[in-house]
């Protein structure tokens, strides 16, 4: 057999695996670019709007009040200018008057605490002797006085070294005296440029606004204005009576300076909710100890009394026709205020809360409430005392 008869047999040669292509690199998308660039440009400007926050609230502050005394010296100041005198004048002189109550009162009461402090570290053997004697008779303590003097006349005592520490701080006290004095002239001064172009700048205002919102927005001005008038008429007649009052005790007592001490208990506790009525009570019977134990506590109890029957007769009545702010409303705002602007928050927020309380009170519709127990108030028949009914009884039972 032939080559030729045999056919020549291939040799099958292995394919070779085609070379792998790399995947093509992934690429950002470009809307992460811009939310990087949002994120960190938010980020910048939150930093930012923080810092200037912290550095302008002092201002933000004076700011603050002074649009709460040029709402509440405007209509003062419209009544004049309504008479023929002109806003500028009218303004100055209401701020003047103001200005002028406001340093006679401080400088008064700092005048009458240093006085009695002077006292009381001239002749603190005496002060201690009679402050020893009240408890000892009153409270069964067996207190030596002259182991406490002797306490207080060591040169390394506590007592000593308190005092010569709060030598040093005459410097600290006058730099805060000045810079309290500095805030009000700005406090004044603010005031005076937003009562005095009053008119110009609610026309700046509402020049921006349609008609319907320009009438609005004057509104909610004159409501403003009328809710901060209120809030003050309400506090200065409650200040007033509280100082009445607290004066026929010092002078019946013959405490020193009885009106100062009067006008600080009336000012301080209307002005300074919540707080108020402790610091305000707390100042005249430190004082009195240094007369008489018997006195400070006295003054004590005649405080603690006072407030009950202004809580429960003299404010229902008063802040019932000025600010219509519920009690419940008029304590919580206090304490927000108190929480985020200190004592000057807390004055600002009762009439904040009654202009609040008046604007959202006139927004939406508004029903018959129904008759049920939950719902009912309270009528003058309801409440009519026990001895009263009796005798109504009685006359009913001699008529028949």
């Amino acid at each position: 057999m032939s080559d030729a008869d045999h056919p020549p047999q291939r040799i099958a040669i292995p394919a070779t695996a085609p070379e792998s292509v790399p995947d093509p690199p992934q690429r950002v998308p470009t809307w992460a670019y811009k939310a990087i660039a949002v994120f960190w440009l938010g980020f910048i400007i939150t930093v930012f709007g923080r810092v200037v926050f912290d550095r302008l609230t002092g201002l933000l502050i004076l700011l603050m009040v002074s649009l709460f005394l040029a709402l509440a010296i405007e209509p003062g100041v419209n009544r004049l200018a309504g008479r023929g005198w002109r806003r500028g004048t009218s303004t100055a002189m209401i701020l003047l008057g103001v200005f002028a109550f406001v340093i006679i009162f401080v400088v008064a009461i700092a005048s009458l605490v240093g006085g009695q402090i002077a006292d009381l570290l001239n002749d603190t053997p005496k002060t201690i002797t009679k402050v020893v004697g009240f408890l000892n008779r009153n409270f069964g303590t067996h207190i030596n006085a002259q182991q406490v003097i002797d306490s207080t006349q060591k040169p390394d005592g506590a007592f000593q070294k308190f005092i010569e520490s709060q030598k040093n701080k005459a410097v600290d006290v006058s730099v805060a005296a000045l810079g309290f004095l500095l805030q009000l002239f700005s406090v004044l001064l603010f005031t005076f440029y937003l009562v005095a172009d009053g008119p110009r700048l609610r026309r700046s205002i509402c020049s921006r606004l349609r008609p319907a919102k320009q009438q609005r927005v004057l509104n909610v001005w004159e409501l403003a204005i009328e809710k901060t008038g209120g809030y003050l008429y309400s506090r200065a007649l409650l200040a007033g009576l509280s100082a009445f009052f607290h004066w026929v005790l010092f002078q019946s007592l013959g405490t020193r300076a009885p009106i100062a001490m009067a006008l600080w208990v009336g000012l301080i506790s209307q002005f300074l909710p919540v707080v108020g009525t402790y610091l305000a009570g707390a100042l005249p019977v430190l004082l009195a100890v240094v007369d008489s134990p018997a006195k400070a506590l006295i003054v004590l109890i005649f405080v603690i009394l006072y407030q009950q029957v202004e809580n429960y007769l003299f404010l229902p009545r008063i802040t019932a026709r000025t600010m219509e702010l519920h009690p419940a409303t008029a304590f919580g705002a206090a304490l927000a205020g108190g929480a985020v602007l200190g004592p000057v928050g807390a004055i600002l927020a009762l009439p904040a809360a009654a202009m609040a309380q008046a604007v959202f009170g006139e927004w939406g519709a508004r029903h018959d409430v129904i008759d049920v127990p939950l719902t009912r108030l309270p009528t003058r028949k309801a409440k009519i005392s026990r001895k009263m009914r009796r005798a109504a009884r009685a006359r009913a039972d001699d008529a028949g």
